[in-house]
């Protein structure tokens, strides 16, 4: 007899038990939407170096790991820490690792982007310890979960990937941060590409999609999509990933194409059960939030798409500022904000109902302003800061970091009213 569909709804029954003290997430995602704000900020000072980098220390490699590592990465361990647990129905064995986390990132990340600020070769060294500590620990929270996970196979394989990933580019990291004083790398530029491709497609990317996979019907009150068409994505996704990193171990530049052909469908397909579930679930408006991940959907189809004109030299200059663009705030950016509209009020009114006490709407969380003006600002400032860069245009840049900047500060005011929500709340449910 055949089993009922499953709705990724019922991942939530019994979730209260399993999580975490609300501020430890949190605190994540404050530093992220806080970083997210100094990343455009840096964007405006650094425009006239960015249209034409290709890398090396500087302003320019600290804005970038500000982005990746202060926004994506402590997005990322956010996310995870907290929704791991209530997807897969498994508690956390220990709070210390995860607590723990906070104390070795934050310095962490603080030391290695003034490092690259000041082509300082201890900051760099001893910024880039304390984050390749953080994140074995945190690598360590995440497999220990997913070897016990016996439900999400789609979502747990993805993770699996993006946690192989991670483990690669913090190894390639240090090589290149040590090469900057030791000069030991072959080919220190190609060692970097293969670095982000780890970081940007292989970590955050399967992340991005194993989430997706279950947030996506959940917040769209749909039944799970077509598991064939799933596995048959994750297959060419991994075939992607795999073929452009051996391309560029191997400096093969056929091989690098025909994988970001095989990437490209892979992605196409993801994307395809991503819009059925849009389709097929009894949530028809979902807000600004989904209007920023279909619009990301797209942004991952292009960073492919310019990723292979990259390597076909049919960019110019500003090629490689321009690829890297499109697939970190193009894509990733734009989907990490779309879901944050949805995770941080989600997991505030899960902690609001633990006390016998009605929690207020998801609607009554947080002002609708706020994500309206982050959300007209931030594709402003994408359209923008991608044309800018393509016509070697600084102004342009600056004046996109500008709008950028705007849009992002509203995300911090949207952030900080969730969280006056939540206090207000557990004071008025204390007094009753």
């Amino acid at each position: 007899m055949k089993k009922p569909p499953k709705l990724p709804g019922m991942i939530l029954m019994d979730a209260q038990r399993r999580l975490l003290p609300p501020l430890l997430p949190f605190l994540f995602f404050i530093v992220a939407a806080t970083c997210h704000a100094g990343v455009w900020l840096g964007v405006i000072f650094v425009a006239e170096d960015i249209p034409s980098y290709t890398g090396g220390p500087g302003p320019v490699l600290a804005v970038l790991h500000l982005l990746t590592l202060g926004v994506m990465m402590a997005t990322a361990i956010g996310a995870a820490i907290q929704l791991l647990p209530v997807a897969t129905g498994l508690a956390h064995k220990s709070l210390l690792p995860a607590r723990l986390l906070m104390w070795l990132f934050l310095p962490g990340v603080l030391c290695l982007t003034s490092g690259f600020m000041l082509t300082d070769q201890f900051l760099m060294s001893a910024g880039a310890l304390l984050v390749t500590l953080a994140l074995m620990v945190f690598l360590h929270i995440v497999t220990s979960m997913l070897w016990r996970a016996t439900t999400l196979k789609l979502a747990v394989a993805h993770a699996w990937i993006s946690m192989a990933s991670l483990f690669g580019l913090l190894g390639l990291g240090v090589a290149l941060v040590l090469d900057f004083d030791f000069a030991w790398l072959l080919d220190h530029q190609n060692t970097a590409a293969q670095h982000m491709v780890l970081a940007a497609c292989g970590f955050m990317g399967f992340l991005a999609i194993g989430f997706g996979n279950i947030l996506v019907p959940m917040f769209a009150l749909s039944q799970s999509p077509s598991g064939k068409v799933g596995w048959v994505s994750w297959t060419f996704l991994v075939a992607g990933l795999v073929g452009v990193l051996a391309g560029l171990n191997f400096q093969l530049n056929a091989l690098i194409l025909i994988a970001a052909v095989v990437g490209l469908i892979g992605a196409a397909l993801h994307i395809k059960t991503m819009v059925w579930c849009l389709q097929n679930g009894m949530r028809k408006k979902l807000g600004l939030s989904f209007v920023l991940i279909k619009g990301a959907w797209g942004m991952m189809l292009l960073s492919i798409a310019l990723g292979a004109a990259l390597i076909l030299d049919l960019l110019g200059d500003q090629g490689p500022a321009l690829f890297g663009f499109v697939l970190l705030f193009g894509w990733l950016l734009t989907y990490i904000k779309g879901m944050l509209q949805r995770i941080v009020p989600f997991l505030a009114a899960m902690n609001m109902s633990k006390r016998n006490h009605k929690p207020p709407r998801l609607s009554e969380l947080a002002a609708g302003l706020p994500l309206k003006l982050h959300a007209v600002c931030h594709v402003l400032a994408i359209v923008l800061g991608a044309a800018s860069i393509a016509v070697d245009q600084s102004v342009g840049l600056q004046a996109a970091g500008v709008i950028g900047f705007i849009g992002a500060a509203s995300f911090v005011w949207f952030c900080f009213s969730v969280l006056q929500s939540y206090f207000s709340y557990h004071r008025t449910a204390a007094q009753d």
